[in-house]
């Protein structure tokens, strides 16, 4: 049975505040950042007064402690086998329940629905823009002598 590795690449993404999407840093100065857009390549500033964070540092609350983003994207690329997942506008009950097989011990007194909508729109932006990639790898088999 081939093993699937999944190559993916969130250091440098950032989700802005107030804006749609996510966006790559292309550079920095004392107090502005230039940013890229990963829907539509556009290039932006913004500001230190803007509120941006980091995909690498942004962790979802379960009742042990916090797992990161890049982790949950990992669970969601092998129950997908690397597609797509569910649509960020699907009915609520359908994210929930979703977001529950990824993450049956995540706490939902600390983590809201919004939160559970950002991160499958995220995956899903990162899986159309390339950043998700997903490869198959075949054991190879020892020769008995």
């Amino acid at each position: 049975m081939p093993k699937i590795l999944i190559y993916m690449n969130v250091e440098g993404i950032i989700n802005v505040a107030g804006k749609p999407g996510l966006y790559k840093v292309i550079s920095k100065s004392n107090n502005t950042v230039i940013i890229e857009s990963l829907i539509d390549k556009k290039r932006s500033p913004i500001y230190s007064h803007n509120q941006a964070n980091l995909l690498e540092e942004i962790g979802i609350y379960t009742y042990e402690d916090t797992t990161s983003l890049s982790v949950i994207f990992d669970f969601i690329a092998n129950k997908e086998n690397g597609n797509k997942c569910l649509s960020h506008k699907s009915e609520k009950n359908n994210l929930l329940s979703y977001f529950r097989e990824i993450m049956p011990d995540y706490d939902e007194e600390r983590v809201y629905y919004s939160d559970i909508k950002k991160v499958i729109q995220w995956y899903n932006l990162m899986h159309d823009t390339g950043l998700i990639i997903m490869e198959k790898k075949e054991k190879k088999k020892e020769k008995k002598k």
